[in-house]
């Protein structure tokens, strides 16, 4: 082989530190970027939070603050002077950009996460966790099964049927297989088994413990008073004729029930009060909050968009800390550089991500400004590309603004990329949003007569005289997007 000299071009892609703490911090929610921003303060002593900030979260304890601080009055109005000052003293000896492609866990150590206080240390009281029920649908069953008054061998029954219930309060084996269970026991049989299970029945909620459904809709009429309108004729109905019910034949089913359409009508209503999965009550459940990002708002005529002021404390670089490293040794001295140029950094990533944040929403709200005088049926079609080419961005770019970030509108709270739709051509040559189209086809059905509703096709045909040309394969998918049942689940007598 023989050693030669080779010039060659070529484009890779490389990314500093800086940019790419700034593209993490960019696609993370509000309530994580909360959670950076507290781990950043704790691992970076040069980071502290306006004086603005604690005035306004902890204007109660002034005077303790007072306390802790000297001259807090004095320190005010020189933090500018001095951070400027440290900036001017600092700036000439740290550089402003890392080399590429390096690692910023190379150069500094990770934030480490906040740790979560459990309420016993110090006497805090952890609200969320003691409002939050963790309660399981068997945990109910067996408060209550400890209530009772039963022998140890129902009991031990009991337990194994609670141990067969599923999450909506259904038995998920037979009574054979609860039988099967106690082959060393003998003395145990179908009737005592089908006691016991009767017995729980009778537990909170209505209707748990059941076989299926037919079970569970006769155990809440059984628990409901005597003289309840309409009882017999809906315990009629579904001990004879669930089937008929399910699949809205009401014809048959007035002929072989032998009630007339009021009468049907009047026990219908009766069985629709009725919990076909009891025990989705109990499953404990976990309250999610959404905490919008930006705000739009009407003002004089004209739509504004405003940051949200509460998702992020207003940060700076404490000059006191940083005014140390001229009186430090080398070694803390260095220290301070690094933990002062992360500061800087960390706070141009948050500027960074703020900016572009507010101008993809603005560009959204103009784009839809028809959304938000009229409402979905006037939402227009918009993909990330289009956005991208308004601020001059990439698609990948916009498509992290728009993740996990909400807009707080008049007409409500969405995620950014609820604004973002395809497209359907029009007769008239226009595009209509799929957004749109699911608004009229919601709309539509809202009106359609109950006793015939709106099949499909019909939709098709009706979208058609308006202009908009869409197939019934896709008027099917967006209902059932939507969690519309077809036309023969949907008729019902009025």
């Amino acid at each position: 082989m023989k050693q030669s000299l080779q010039l060659k071009v070529s484009q890779q892609l490389t990314m500093t530190p800086q940019l790419q703490q700034a593209i993490r911090l960019l696609q993370l929610s509000t309530l994580d970027l909360q959670q950076e921003i507290q781990a950043a303060i704790d691992s970076n002593p040069l980071l502290e939070v306006g004086e603005d900030d604690i005035q306004g979260a902890d204007s109660h304890s002034e005077s303790d603050s007072n306390l802790s601080r000297e001259e807090p009055g004095e320190k005010a109005h020189s933090d500018d002077h001095e951070s400027n000052s440290v900036d001017e003293t600092w700036g000439e000896g740290i550089p402003e950009d890392l080399p590429v492609d390096s690692r910023w866990d190379d150069i500094y150590q990770p934030a480490t996460p906040v740790r979560q206080s459990s309420g016993t240390d110090n006497g805090d009281y952890d609200f969320a966790a003691r409002s939050t029920s963790d309660e399981s649908l068997q945990d109910h069953l067996r408060w209550q099964l400890n209530l009772t008054r039963m022998s140890d061998l129902d009991r031990l029954i009991a337990m194994a049927i609670i141990d067969s219930v599923t999450a909506d309060g259904r038995l998920a084996c037979t009574v054979d297989d609860i039988l099967a269970s106690f082959d060393d026991e003998p003395d145990v049989e179908e009737e005592e088994v089908l006691a016991v299970l009767h017995r729980m029945q009778q537990f909170d909620p209505p209707g748990v413990l059941a076989r299926d459904l037919r079970e569970c809709l006769l155990v809440q009429l059984k628990q409901l008073p005597a003289d309840t309108p309409w009882l017999k004729q809906a315990t009629d109905v579904v001990s004879g004729h669930l089937d008929l019910l399910g699949s809205r034949d009401y014809n048959l089913l007035m002929r072989r029930s032998r009630l007339n359409e009021e009468q049907l009508k009047q026990a219908l209503a009766l069985i629709q009060t009725l919990n076909p999965t009891p025990g989705a009550m109990i499953s404990p459940s976990e309250t999610e909050y959404v905490v919008p990002d930006v705000f739009v708002s009407k003002r004089e005529g004209s739509w504004v968009v405003e940051l949200n002021p509460d998702i992020a404390p207003k940060l700076r670089i404490n000059s006191h800390y940083a005014s140390l490293g001229k009186q430090c040794s080398s070694a803390d001295s260095s220290y301070i550089r690094d933990n002062l140029q992360e500061a800087r950094w960390f706070l141009k990533s948050l500027q960074s991500r703020n900016e572009t944040l507010m101008k993809v929403a603005s560009k959204i709200v103009e784009y839809q400004r028809g959304f938000l005088e009229y409402g979905d049926e006037a939402m227009k079609p918009m993909i990330l590309h289009d956005i991208a080419d308004a601020v001059e961005m990439h698609e990948s770019t916009i498509s992290r603004v728009t993740t996990q970030k909400y807009m707080h509108t008049p007409r409500g709270i969405f995620e950014l990329k609820y604004f973002f739709s395809s497209h359907v051509s029009t007769d008239a040559g226009g595009e209509c949003s799929s957004t749109a189209i699911r608004a009229l086809i919601k709309k539509l059905i809202a009106a359609e007569n109950p006793k015939k509703p709106l099949s499909d096709s019909k939709i098709t045909t009706l979208l058609a005289e308006q202009g908009i040309q869409v197939a019934r394969r896709t008027i099917a998918k967006y209902r059932e997007a939507m969690i519309i049942p077809p036309s023969n689940e949907r008729k019902r007598l009025v």
